[in-house]
């Protein structure tokens, strides 16, 4: 089994309480490192798991069950990614500094 199940429904549910909760703590703090060591997590989890479907031989359902596991990892990795995003933007407006992009504008902007 992987090293970290997200098909498992109570270690999902673990992982998204644990983001909201770094994700409020950031808002808090209108600081980008919480949401900046989450995203790392779930990219090093997303890593671990690419690994272990590669070394992977045989098993069928074992195989299926690590592709679903990534595809879960991807979308905390979006969804960190976007948070990240949006607590470098506060944090960016907090410090009266300027941000590389406003990559997130096209979300609130009106057309």
């Amino acid at each position: 089994m992987p090293l970290i199940n997200f098909t498992n429904p109570f270690t999902a549910l673990v992982a998204l309480v644990l983001f909201v909760l770094s994700l409020f703590l950031s808002r808090e703090l209108k600081r980008k490192w919480p949401m900046m060591l989450v995203l790392f997590a779930f990219l090093l989890i997303s890593c671990t798991n690419t690994v272990e479907y590669f070394m992977a031989h045989g098993n069928e359902q074992y195989l299926k069950t690590i592709a679903t596991c990534i595809g879960i990892d991807f979308v905390f990795v979006f969804l960190s990614f976007i948070s990240y995003l949006w607590m470098d933007d506060i944090e960016a407006k907090e410090k009266k500094q300027k941000t590389v992009s406003n990559s997130l504008d096209w979300f609130w902007k009106k057309v």
